[in-house]
């Protein structure tokens, strides 16, 4: 009998171990996303399921183009939801967009990864210091920066960057931007 409670107590010890593992990693390093929207559509697709870097964020800001998860601002059409977006403007930079052109301080945005151009106007607004401006990749489908009562992003609410889409399988792999 003893035998039996040795293999037993191996057993429990193991799963709990790995219990706490995967809750640390979870809630310090790593977080998944299933995409609801086509917002960040062509770069991710609605369903697509996504690795979230909660930790990149502690040792630097977010860069331009990086895809951010994020607690939804507070706007009535938000269900209270994260959200994942692109990051396209930085604390002091002037933004605006006009046909069909993002600028960042008066110089246009060259963005491979966008579905289509914007069909809308915005701006000029400089970013607040502690601030962000984000857009999602499919421009004309995505409540984003350009249509919040309030466009910038407080840095506070930044969970993450989505750096690895692990399913749908045939398209798995890194997050990229242009320059990567």
């Amino acid at each position: 009998m003893g035998r039996a409670k040795k293999v037993i107590w191996e057993i429990v010890s193991t799963i709990i171990i790995a219990g706490l593992i995967t809750l640390i990693v979870k809630f310090f390093l790593f977080d998944n996303r299933i995409i609801p929207t086509s917002s960040m559509y062509p770069t991710i697709f609605a369903g697509d399921m996504v690795l979230v870097n909660k930790l990149v964020y502690r040792f630097g800001d977010p860069e331009r183009k990086d895809i951010i998860v994020f607690e939804a601002p507070p706007e009535p059409e938000i269900s209270g939801d994260d959200m994942i977006k692109r990051v396209i403007g930085l604390p002091g930079e002037k933004v605006e967009i006009k046909e069909g052109t993002v600028y960042i301080n008066d110089l246009p945005l060259t963005e491979l990864y966008q579905n289509e151009a914007p069909q809308y106007q915005f701006g000029p607004q400089q970013v607040p210091e502690d601030y962000l401006f984000v857009l999602g990749d499919n421009r004309n489908m995505s409540f984003d920066s350009h249509l919040w009562s309030d466009p910038f992003l407080s840095m506070d609410s930044v969970k993450g960057k989505a750096f690895f889409r692990y399913w749908p399988l045939k398209r798995m792999g890194r997050l990229e931007s242009e320059e990567d």
